[in-house]
């Protein structure tokens, strides 16, 4: 038995109120995720993505370096859609949408992926089984 039910949340740190603004337009507004929390004093928020949470608060620095986690992926029924939505607001994206098989021991696994630059510079990744 694992200790371990889940990933509770994913953490976005946003350098002040300006780019928490802008964070938050960009996951709830164009991308129509939902805020679950807010902070009493306007400096952060819990954003439900359908089965975790994005944290994202006002308090990042200004140099953000990747760490160990390189992206993280939102499941979605509609790659091509989302890559509008973020492309047409003016965020980069840096793979275009395609179809690729990854070769598990489980099997072939087909998906249709992208990726885009978020507000804080995360790598989002757009994700559909296909």
């Amino acid at each position: 038995m694992s200790l371990i039910k889940g990933t509770h949340h994913i953490s976005l740190k946003p350098v002040g109120r300006e780019q928490l603004a802008e964070t938050l337009h960009f996951y709830c507004d164009l991308l129509g995720l939902e805020v679950i929390r807010r902070w009493e004093d306007g400096s952060g928020a819990f954003v439900w993505t359908g089965n975790s949470i994005l944290e994202i608060n006002d308090n990042g620095e200004e140099t953000k370096p990747q760490g160990s986690i390189h992206h993280f992926a939102l499941l979605t029924d509609d790659v091509d859609e989302c890559v509008r939505i973020v492309r047409e607001a003016g965020y980069e994206i840096t793979i275009e949408p395609k179809n690729l098989v990854l070769e598990h021991a489980e099997g072939p696994m087909p998906i249709r992926m992208a990726f885009c630059k978020g507000p804080v510079g995360e790598d989002v990744e757009f994700f559909a089984e296909l």
